[in-house]
């Protein structure tokens, strides 16, 4: 492995936060023991990010290179690497599976425990070097994949490798978004045939448990989001109706209450906001009502609910990366999607050059853009 070399090439570093990606010229180490360096082929930009950009987790350091929904090729392999090759097409994980802790074991628990959940956030690879440098600076990774670089070094527990025919531009899409909020309606909420469903929240995310509910068959899924421009997407994958909390005097859960007898059988909350949250719980059925947080809140929010909601039936769960195993999930959804199981393509509203990713984020922030894929 002695002949793999440093490359250069072209990354967006955030120097400080509140400041716009700077795209430059970074040197890119060779992968050490147990790690990949991954030539990235696509990646998109989602609400994680944005808020990697404005500073909202405190523990990160800066300057970093942020990115964490993508796809590759696999360049180069350090030593001890035997689950990918030079050529492999794979999608970086932004929760690792080591497969050897309590939960990577347990068929019950996803979120592996050399994750940055369980651990405090650090954003350098887990031996605490960086694999980047800029003009001499070291600069700091984010989930241990900073996708938002041309090259990006992972480690093995932080990739699936997928089908090598897979169209990288529209599965980068996977590593997040897509997964996040399909997963949320199958595996974590596991919705049921006829039943109801709202969903707060209509960006990639939200639009994703939309589809994950009619797959399995929901006959009500009600849309709610504050920006109507979003109601056609969301109707076209899959939504009943869609409404706007702005049109209602009373609060929008009285509103769902009114409008299914006893609440929708299932709530999911994709926004982000411990307000919507308790909407979210409160809109849920009466007595048997599940009442699903995907959206992350910003670091050290507080959610305040009455016990008695819970005492009567209902269920609050959480959602992380919708409950998959990713490096053992993530072939299978990709095969999916190849098969036209589903449409994540109806995801995708913008792609753009690489260079041109303070564009993708300004159309993130103007609400017209449900994934923009950026290309190298």
């Amino acid at each position: 492995m002695s002949d793999i070399q440093v490359i250069k090439c072209k990354a967006a570093i955030i120097w400080e936060a509140g400041k716009m990606p700077s795209v430059e010229e970074v040197e890119v180490a060779p992968p050490k023991s147990q790690e990949v360096r991954v030539k990235i082929v696509a990646t998109s930009i989602c609400r994680t990010d944005d808020n990697v950009l404005k500073g909202i987790f405190p523990h990160l350091e800066y300057p970093i290179i942020g990115g964490h929904e993508a796809a590759g090729i696999v360049e180069s392999v350090g030593p001890g690497v035997t689950c990918v090759k030079p050529g492999d097409e794979v999608i970086p994980l932004c929760v690792p599976q080591c497969g050897e802790c309590a939960c990577c074991l347990s068929p019950k628990a996803n979120c592996c425990l050399k994750s940055h959940i369980y651990k405090p956030l650090q954003n350098l690879m887990p031996d605490k070097t960086s694999r980047f440098t800029c003009r001499g600076k070291q600069i700091h990774h984010f989930l241990w994949i900073s996708t938002f670089s041309e090259y990006t070094v992972v480690p093995v527990v932080s990739i699936a490798k997928i089908s090598n025919d897979a169209p990288l531009d529209k599965v980068c899409l996977f590593g997040c978004g897509f997964s996040t909020g399909y997963g949320a309606a199958i595996n974590n909420a596991q919705v049921e045939p006829g039943s109801s469903c709202a969903i707060f929240g209509l960006g990639g995310v939200g639009l994703s448990v939309i589809m994950g509910c009619k797959t399995a068959g929901a006959s009500r899924i009600i849309g709610i989001d504050t920006n109507k421009d979003k109601f056609a997407k969301a109707r076209e994958l899959g939504a009943t109706e869609c409404i706007s909390p702005e049109d209602f005097e009373k609060p929008i859960n009285e509103v769902l209450v009114e409008m299914t007898g006893l609440g929708v059988d299932y709530a999911f909350e994709v926004a982000g906001h411990v307000d919507t949250e308790a909407t979210a719980l409160a809109s849920s059925h009466f007595g048997h009502g599940v009442c699903v947080l995907v959206g992350a809140p910003p670091t050290g929010s507080k959610l305040c609910i009455r016990p008695l909601q819970l005492l009567t039936g209902k269920k609050l769960i959480g959602s992380m990366i919708g409950g998959w195993k990713l490096k053992d999930a993530l072939p299978k959804l990709v095969s999916d999607y190849m098969a036209n199981k589903f449409n994540t393509d109806a995801l995708i509203s913008h792609v753009l050059p690489f260079e041109k990713i303070a564009e993708g984020f300004e159309l993130l922030n103007s609400g017209k853009c449900i994934r923009c894929v950026l290309l190298f």
